[in-house]
């Protein structure tokens, strides 16, 4: 199985994650595609979502009209999105077989212990979840390393996510994200990896949601480590993700481009290149 260093991804790129999330719209041969695509283009982990939906909504919600593959009812919807043990049991396997790591973010606090049952290398939690004091205390406590989301939050939030895993000595990276689905390009602020990290000098990365790669390229010229995309198999597929995501190609073309980023930015130390000395001897003047 690969080693997990979060820090870094394969060949010394950003650690990419492909979050499959709800994509697969309930059905485990469309996850396992989606696995066999991101192993296929150089992801270094797949993510999807758990949730107790009695938990996470109300029973008037559920109760509520909503069309979908599934029924007419929210209920309906949310039940037919969501994986049980059965299906994480085939997908633990099946990620094992393909060479990648596999997490999910869990959506409450039953849901996370229901997949601390597994050998996950990491945890992750999402925007939605980095206000819930209670949940971050029990992700925290599991000392798996986490990648936290920081959409629709302030400062403060995000301080007080960063003081419960430091009390705990939780190890996390810190995804700069816009929640909006898709992220229009002037909204995706990426200057915020390079504050982010600046702030609370710890390892940072960038977890977005624009329709294309250009934003994503731009945070790993600011210094995210860590690139997390939603991948699916045909943005016009049925789903309230699949337009915010990268089809495999265009993942792909992320990962290509991202290696020639690194390599433009550069270390930022002045270099006086062996290159430039015939150069310098034909042009400079000196008196």
């Amino acid at each position: 199985m690969s080693k997990f260093n979060p820090y870094e991804g394969k060949s010394g790129l950003p650690f990419f994650i492909a979050e499959i999330g709800i994509n697969h719209n309930g059905d485990l041969d469309i996850a396992k595609k989606l696995i066999d695509a991101a192993a296929d283009i150089g992801c270094d982990a797949v993510k999807f979502q758990k949730r107790d939906i009695d938990t996470v909504y109300t029973q008037e919600y559920l109760a509520s009209e909503r069309q979908s593959p599934w029924g007419s009812t929210q209920r309906q919807q949310k039940e037919g999105l969501e994986f049980g043990k059965a299906e994480y049991d085939e997908i633990n396997e099946y990620c094992k077989s393909k060479d990648i790591l596999w997490s999910a973010s869990a959506w409450d606090i039953e849901s996370q212990k229901f997949l601390n049952s597994y050998d996950l290398t990491f945890n992750k939690v999402a925007s939605a979840m980095l206000t819930h004091t209670k949940f971050l205390e029990e992700v925290a406590s599991e000392k798996r390393h986490t990648f936290i989301s920081t959409g629709m939050s302030t400062y403060e939030d995000i301080s007080r996510a960063v003081e419960i895993f430091s009390s705990h000595d939780c190890s996390f990276t810190l995804l700069h994200c816009v929640s909006t689905y898709p992220c229009k390009d002037e909204d995706c602020n990426v200057s915020m990896v390079s504050k982010l990290k600046d702030k609370y000098l710890c390892n940072v990365g960038y977890s977005g949601h624009e329709q294309g790669i250009f934003p994503s390229l731009l945070a790993v010229s600011q210094g995210a480590k860590t690139i997390e995309r939603h991948i699916t198999l045909d943005k016009t597929m049925y789903g309230s993700d699949q337009s915010a995501s990268l089809e495999p190609k265009e993942f792909k073309k992320l990962i290509r481009e991202s290696r020639n980023v690194s390599q433009i930015v550069g270390n930022g130390k002045k270099l006086f290149l062996d290159e430039e000395v015939p150069i310098a001897k034909k042009l400079r003047y000196f008196e």
